[in-house]
């Protein structure tokens, strides 16, 4: 099964939980991350799925390099949407080399990290 998929991706899986009366504002915020994300040559996949108060991003990105210039690129519209939800759960999921390139500045987020160990290539 040939394909042309990078060996390096990264994958983000943010969990927010709106606050009480908050979903139209992180609502809105969405269309403004995704404006924002679209442009970004690094940027993979990036998709906003909703359950109850509970709004998840699925997003993947060419190695550390695309996953830290993506975070730079969103910074100012997390620290609004931490203001309208909380982050209850952040994953990272890719190879150990891309990882460990992430945790020192990703330290501050307290992600869980995924090493990758196999898969369809």
């Amino acid at each position: 099964m040939p394909t042309n998929r990078p060996k390096n991706i990264v994958s983000i899986h943010p969990y927010f939980t709106a606050h009480p009366g908050q979903m139209p504002a992180c609502r809105a915020l969405l269309q403004e991350f995704v404006r924002q994300t679209s442009d970004e040559p690094g940027c993979l996949y990036y998709e906003f799925t909703i359950r109850e108060d509970v709004i998840f991003c699925r997003e993947a990105y060419r190695g550390a390099d695309g996953t830290l210039a993506h975070l730079a690129n969103v910074d100012a519209l997390i620290t609004r949407m931490l203001a309208v939800s909380s982050l209850s759960r952040l994953e990272l999921h890719g190879p150990a080399a891309e990882l460990d390139r992430l945790r020192g500045p990703l330290a501050a987020m307290n992600p869980e990290w995924y090493v990758l160990e196999c898969g369809v290539k």
